[in-house]
Formats: structure tokens, sequence, C-alpha cells
């Protein structure tokens, strides 16, 4: 079990304030999960990928070492409250980002031949309005027939324009 930080950490700490607000307990664990993946918002994760990732971070005296279903609770319980979006690509993999609280749809292309997960927010800021207005409706409506926890995933999938080109090169040279 990872330590709680002291309380008188938490004024100035982003992190701290976040969890507390969530009402989740301010873990060394929770605040590298949840920092890295604050530090990475335009990139989603696998468990495994995020476990890779934070391997090299922390020290096992601290007691910040994370085991495997000690990261996939401290997910789930971030995604149960809001601060992570947890997508199912179209290969059924479960892939982990940070929510920000202003955001309403997560646009993001996954291409079915290579399975890279892109983000498509700065490819679609013309329409950014548009989508997220779209998406906020959308919760609403279904804020009113009583569902509650919601979070929309805006999901494209094809074939990016790199598996593309390298389809196109091979098949002109064969």
């Amino acid at each position: 079990m990872s330590p709680v930080l002291p309380r008188s950490k938490s004024v100035t700490d982003p992190i701290d304030a976040l969890l507390s607000a969530h009402g989740l307990r301010r873990t060394v664990a929770a605040r590298r999960v949840l920092g890295w993946l604050l530090a990475h918002p335009d990139t989603s994760y696998t468990h495994a990928q995020l476990q890779v990732a934070l391997a090299g971070e922390g020290d096992a005296a601290d007691g910040s070492a994370l085991d495997r279903v000690t990261l996939y609770r401290l997910i789930d319980r971030l995604t149960q409250v809001g601060l992570l979006l947890c997508r199912v690509d179209a290969s059924r993999v479960r892939r982990y980002q940070a929510m920000p609280s202003s955001v309403h749809a997560m646009p993001h292309f996954e291409c079915q031949s290579c399975h890279r997960d892109s983000p498509l927010e700065s490819a679609l800021q013309a329409s950014a309005d548009d989508l997220d207005r779209a998406a906020q409706s959308a919760l609403e409506a279904l804020k009113a027939l009583g569902y509650q926890g919601m979070s929309l995933d805006f999901a494209v999938r094809g074939v990016c324009a790199d598996c593309a080109t390298g389809a196109a090169t091979a098949a002109a040279k064969g």
C-alpha cells in the first residue's frame, strides 16, 4: 500500500488538490500515475504501456513501486471519478488518458493497420466548438434520462496516412 502524503503539502500541489476534490487518497502512487498522464495529455496508454513508462520513475524505498494489480486498481479509481478517460479500441484494448474537466468529447483516430491511437483535437480545431456543443447536448439528454458519470468518446477508425502511404509504396514496388 502506498503511503499517504501529509495534508499540509496539498495546499499548493494541483495533483493533490485534484485527488482530494474527487475523494481520493493522495498516495505517492496516485500522484505518480495522475501526474504522468496529465504531463502527457495527448497520448493514451494501455495498462502495460503505463506500467513501463512509470517503471523508471520513483524508488521502491519510498513505497512508490507500482505492481500490476495496484496500477489496475488505481487506474480504475481515477477513471470512476472522471479524472481519466478509458477507451476500448477496435482490438478491445483499453487505453487511458487524462480527462480535462473542460472537455466533453475526446476525438481520436484509431489506425486499423498499425493500431496507433492519435488525438484529433488539433486536426478538428476548426470544428471543436461544434463538437463540444454536440457532446454537451448528448450528455445533458442522457443525464435527463437518469444516466450518471458519463464521458463521450469520439473515435474515427480507418488507416492512417503513414500506413496508407506505406501500402501504396509497397504496391508500386511489387
